[in-house]
């Protein structure tokens, strides 16, 4: 069975792994996961990731705080293969008063909204972390 939405996939990987308090998850690679995760690592989210070259996977070493609670809250997929979700910097407000992300695909490459506004630029809203 082929795969439409392999952002989505690997976010719901993210999101049971944390919910089953698991150490890692494992997803299929592809290029665009990687710059996701990428952001999700600069921002403090996860603590890294690994790319299994031989099984074509990727490792993802999932955050939690002392206390046991996960690094991520709420991580939600925006744009989706049927309805993709376009916008500017500056009609794009704040995720949970600023302390959660929105994650772009801009010009400048995959960046944080964050970053976005450093670059004065606007793109596909890929999903949004708390």
């Amino acid at each position: 069975m082929t795969m439409s939405d392999n952002i989505a996939d690997m976010l719901t990987r993210i999101r049971n792994g944390q919910k089953s308090r698991l150490i890692s998850v494992a997803a299929p690679i592809a290029k665009l996961k990687c710059l996701v995760l990428d952001v999700l690592l600069a921002e403090g989210y996860i603590n890294g990731y690994t790319k299994d070259a031989g099984k074509q996977f990727v490792n993802i070493s999932l955050k939690y705080a002392r206390s046991g609670k996960p690094a991520i809250t709420e991580i939600h997929r925006v744009s989706k293969p049927g309805k993709r979700v376009y916008s500017a910097i500056s009609d794009l407000t704040g995720y949970y008063n600023n302390m959660g992300i929105h994650i772009l695909s801009t010009s400048r490459g995959v960046v944080s909204d964050r970053e976005a506004k450093k670059f004065n630029v606007g793109g596909e809203v890929i999903c949004k972390v708390f």
